[in-house]
């Protein structure tokens, strides 16, 4: 089936692997309509949590022995004629799919099709966790909305400008001809959001750019933008490189890896230090690597947060002189995601190590600061700016430019 000539209700879905979110829009003013969560899909504590636009969540157990169920059951809430925003699932146009890895087959979202689901398997073992999961999401949708287009939109697809002395990796290039071992790097479509919300903030085309954007959550990441290319960034072959994460290690020297597994340790164990007990939980020793909870016991004098939250500013500054030179110059530093929207004490801390590139901190905005706002003094000579991200709603944005090419 065709898609239709205007889509107008754009349904997002980024499926994990016992996990399905759902995000509907209404694309003519971009507006959400409704989201939910089905977690913990096929066991037998299944849960929805469902939430209509300027309403409160509602959860529910519910029976999901599989993704396409969850979905089944999802979208029954958003047809009811209670809970529901949707007379029919026909008012569905098209549904977009957050996709963690496209490799380098996929420079660009694509509609969905035989040769880009065998692409999105292919791309499997560079992302064991995430796209058979993402996979299942697309084959749930194809059951439950037979007909309607399904639209791929890659994280690390935005990255893909990045040049070969960027993102390869100083080993015999012949395992990156064998393994396609690089860097690709990740959380695209949020670095992408937060690059058209600036140019619209700062009133310029993003061709006029250049842009430090910081993707600042439980996980993390940076990227250097010119011209609406991305220069760098600071995630590499998997999501585990670069800053120091809520559990996430970052950047380490590889050899401690090899010293790990001759004391013993497994590959296995040693991917679960890295990834689940390293970063601000492993450093900090309060049993957290929430940064809430690290300003929270650093404010009350624990040690070992504080330094968590040293390591943290000290690698996030790293990164952002790096790409200062590397772009020769920026016209502002962007901040973003659930750390960069919120914490007011972690954004001080950051903005105060930066002033020798000219960012002076404004208090009263900083502490004000909701986004999208600029967090520094008129006088800086790099401005500091808070842009609230939204990787579904960009999702669904791609999925309309796939759709329709003229839009």
């Amino acid at each position: 089936m065709p898609a239709k000539s205007c889509p107008k209700c754009i349904l997002v879905i980024n499926s994990g692997s016992s996990s399905l979110k759902f995000t509907l829009f209404s694309m003519e003013t971009e507006t959400m309509l409704a989201k939910g969560l089905v977690e913990r899909i096929g066991t037998p504590s299944a849960n929805l949590a469902y939430q209509r636009n300027g309403e409160a969540k509602q959860e529910f157990p519910v029976a999901a022995e599989d993704h396409a169920e969850a979905l089944r059951i999802a979208t029954q809430y958003l047809a009811d004629p209670q809970t529901g925003v949707l007379l029919s699932l026909e008012e569905v146009d098209a549904i977009g799919h957050r996709v963690v890895h496209g490799g380098e087959q996929f420079r660009t979202p694509l509609r969905v099709d035989e040769t880009v689901k065998n692409e999105i398997m292919n791309c499997a073992q560079l992302a064991p966790l995430h796209n058979p999961a993402n996979l299942g999401g697309i084959q749930a949708c194809e059951t439950v909305f037979p007909g309607t287009p399904n639209v791929a939109v890659f994280d690390t697809a935005f990255h893909q400008t990045m040049s070969a002395h960027a993102y390869l990796y100083a080993i015999p290039i012949q395992y990156y001809r064998k393994y396609a071992i690089r860097k690709y790097g990740f959380h695209g479509t949020s670095h992408a959001f937060i690059l058209e919300a600036t140019a619209r903030y700062l009133k310029k085309e993003t061709s006029q750019l250049k842009l430090i954007t910081c993707h600042l959550g439980n996980g993390s990441s940076i990227a250097a933008i010119a011209a609406g290319k991305v220069v760098d960034t600071s995630m590499g072959m998997t999501p585990l490189a670069g800053l120091v994460m809520g559990t996430r290690s970052g950047d380490i020297d590889p050899a401690v890896v090899l010293f790990l597994m001759r004391q013993g340790m497994t590959a296995d164990q040693i991917d679960n230090l890295l990834n689940k007990k390293s970063g601000l939980l492993g450093v900090g020793e309060i049993d957290s690597g929430d940064m809430r909870d690290i300003v929270d016991n650093t404010e009350s004098g624990k040690e070992t947060a504080a330094r968590a939250l040293d390591m943290w500013v000290h690698r996030l500054t790293l990164y952002i002189g790096g790409y200062y030179a590397l772009l020769g110059g920026a016209d502002a530093i962007v901040l973003s995601g659930g750390i960069g929207e919120n914490s007011v004490y972690a954004r001080a801390r950051l903005v105060a190590q930066l002033g020798v590139l000219g960012c002076i901190l404004d208090e009263e905005r900083n502490r004000r600061g909701r986004g999208p706002c600029t967090i520094t003094s008129a006088e800086s000579r790099l401005p500091v700016i808070i842009m609230p991200t939204d990787e579904e709603l960009m999702i669904a944005r791609e999925t309309i430019r796939v759709l329709r090419p003229d839009a």
